[in-house]
């Protein structure tokens, strides 16, 4: 019999079909459990208070920082709360950690004005609050920056031209559930302006003439900022702010119009180098079959996040949703099959470090091939915002006819389709990587690449508490089914 077709005859007539097909057909849907899922999610919901103390109370999760740490044992903490088992923090090495203490930006000539801005992350401090005319770069080649020599010792400097047209985003991705055409997936794009001298090649001329502080825009618009940073970042680096777009244009201008300038600026940060550890939190259901008690099937989401607003759409939804399948699960007495596991990784925004870590430590090299057989499947809650309408499913086609069953038991809570794409810049690929099955949510991308993703506008108020629920049930069906069939999901497409 063939590994990937069965033929069927009947009255005559032969039917080749993909053997995943005729399995998907046969998929048994725990129409019961979906329905406890989501009696518990509307009586006893916990979702909307677990996504408030994230993004309110806690606040910014940069990985490396006190509330990052704080993040990790609340989420501990919950889990043991919940009843869950084998509850654990895995640490692994990150390096320094980094805060913000103050930040002070204003023009003061020629008129008050406070500017909008915010310290790329591992940015040093200023030397003190600096006062000066801001000394605009942008039109300058490498040797006549060099040439002003000792003019930029300690000064306030504006590297690049006015960030507009063409170089502000002014539109969101298409759809991915709202058309079976495939679209751009992953990250939204990168918009930067460059001079006469790349902003790469500038800051190291910058750093050896003792430049005080860079201001540089962003490709935001309308007050929107997008605020990263490099935990590589040395002391004694030049201090780097981004500037709203329209406040550093300008600025821009009235110094290119020979309009007296002037700003006043004060970084000061505070780097945490008593603890360099990165935290993954896990927490488990265990399996009750016994011959299958020790697969596992992985749930997770990314609990760091950048520090410029409260991480809500990137990772604090996702976060929440995940927590809650479980809490949802647990408290309706769900008995597994397979256990479910469920892993909060910190450092995704800086390189899907402590997915990774867990795969290195628990899942990769040929000592850990007994391991990677044991995950059935991971399931990651990531890219976009708002309620869940599926999963990509990474090119294998074994996968989404199961998938698709399974989101076909769902109709009534708005799911869409489970794309066939792969997608990249999340924590499915570090298992994908070592050939376990790995999954990421499809969502909205509608206002993320505009306004949301890694901006200072990320804020409880971009997701709501129907959505929070809404993407919960999804997960916690996914996991269950994952967890109850007889079969693990197929590795890959089939052949």
């Amino acid at each position: 019999m063939s590994n990937r077709y069965l033929i069927i005859s009947a009255l005559g007539f032969t039917i080749v079909a993909p053997r995943f097909a005729l399995a998907a057909a046969q998929e048994p849907i725990d129409r019961e459990m979906i329905g406890r899922l989501q009696e518990e999610s509307r009586a006893h919901s916990q979702v909307l208070e677990t996504y408030r103390t994230l993004t309110d109370e806690i606040g910014p999760r940069l990985t490396g920082s006190p509330a990052f740490k704080r993040a990790v044992d609340w989420t501990r903490d919950r889990f043991t709360q919940w009843g869950m088992s084998n509850v654990t923090v895995e640490s692994w090495p990150f390096g320094r950690g980094w805060t913000l203490e103050k930040l002070t930006l204003e023009m003061t000539q020629p008129r008050y004005f406070p500017l909008e801005g915010y310290p790329e992350a591992w940015s040093p401090s200023t030397r003190g609050v600096l006062s000066a005319t801001p000394i605009y770069l942008g039109d300058k080649t490498a040797d006549q920056i060099k040439a002003l020599g000792t003019k930029l010792k300690g000064a306030i400097v504006l590297p690049q031209p006015p960030q507009e047209g063409d170089r502000l985003i002014t539109a969101d991705r298409p759809q991915p559930g709202d058309t079976e055409a495939r679209v751009r997936i992953g990250a939204p794009p990168m918009l930067r302006t460059e001079g006469l001298t790349p902003i790469r090649d500038m800051m190291p001329i910058l750093q050896q003439l003792g430049v005080g502080l860079v201001l540089r825009p962003n490709q935001g618009q309308h007050g929107t900022l997008f605020v990263l940073g490099n935990r590589n970042t040395k002391d004694d680096a030049v201090p780097s702010v981004i500037l709203a777009a329209e406040h550093y244009n300008m600025i821009v201008r009235l110094a290119q119009h020979a309009t007296p300038v002037r700003v006043n600026a004060e970084v000061r940060v505070k780097y945490q180098s008593a603890d360099t550890s990165g935290y993954n939190v896990i927490a488990e259901i265990p399996g009750t079959d016994p011959a299958l008690r020790n697969e596992v099937v992985l749930v997770g989401a990314h609990l760091d996040s950048w520090h410029s607003a409260t991480g809500a759409t990137d990772n604090a939804d996702a976060v929440a949703a995940t927590m809650e399948a479980m809490r949802m699960l647990k408290a309706v007495g769900a008995k597994p099959r397979r256990t479910i596991r469920l892993a909060l990784w910190g450092g995704e925004e800086e390189g899907l470090l402590g997915s990774k870590a867990y795969v290195d430590k628990h899942l990769s090299g040929d000592a850990n091939a007994a391991a990677r057989e044991r995950i059935a499947v991971y399931l990651n809650d990531d890219p976009g915002m708002g309620p869940t309408y599926g999963f990509y499913t990474e090119e294998n086609a074994g996968a989404k006819a199961i998938f698709d069953v399974w989101l076909g038991a769902l109709g009534d809570l708005g799911v869409k389709r489970n794309p066939v794409d792969k997608i990249g810049a999340t924590d499915h690929l570090s298992f994908t990587a070592v050939g376990i099955p790995g999954f990421t949510t499809l969502k909205d991308y509608r206002d993320y690449d505009v306004r949301t993703h890694h901006t200072n506008v990320d804020f409880y108020e971009r997701v709501s508490e129907k959505d929070l629920q809404q993407s919960a049930i999804v997960m916690a069906v996914f996991a269950w089914q994952a967890a109850v069939r007889d079969g693990k999901l197929p590795r890959a497409t089939a052949q």
